[in-house]
C-alpha cells in the first residue's frame, strides 16, 4: 500500500475501511436494540447496564470514525496531523491517535 492514504490503493483502502465500520456500526447498533429489551429479570440489569454503556461507546467510535471518512481527515492523528500507520487502522479502524500520541495521552 502506498504511504499517501489518499492515492488509489489507498482510496481501495479506505472503501474497505468504510465498508468495515459501517458494517461494525450496523451490528453494534442491533445489538444496542437487543440490550434495551425490557427482559423483566432484574438479576441481569448490572451486566445489561455495563454492555450497554459498552456498546454506546463502541457506536459514538464508529460513527467518528465515519464521520473523519466522510470529512476526508480519517487516518490523521488528531493530536500532530500525522498519519496513522494502516497497520494499526486495519487492528483499530476507529483510532483517532498515532502511536507516539496515544502513548502520551493515556499518560
Amino acid at each position: 500500500m502506498s504511504t499517501d492514504i489518499h492515492g488509489s490503493t489507498s482510496q481501495r483502502w479506505l472503501d474497505t475501511q468504510r465498508t468495515a465500520l459501517t458494517d461494525e456500526f450496523a451490528e453494534q447498533t442491533a445489538r444496542l436494540t437487543e440490550l434495551t429489551a425490557d427482559t423483566g429479570d432484574p438479576a441481569g440489569a448490572h451486566t445489561r447496564a455495563a454492555l450497554l454503556a459498552a456498546t454506546r461507546h463502541n457506536l459514538e467510535q464508529l460513527s467518528s470514525a465515519l464521520r473523519r471518512l466522510a470529512e476526508g481527515t480519517y487516518g490523521r492523528c488528531e493530536k500532530c496531523d500525522f498519519q496513522i500507520n494502516p497497520e494499526r487502522l486495519e487492528v483499530l479502524p476507529h483510532a483517532r491517535f498515532c502511536m507516539p500520541c496515544q502513548s502520551k495521552h493515556k499518560n
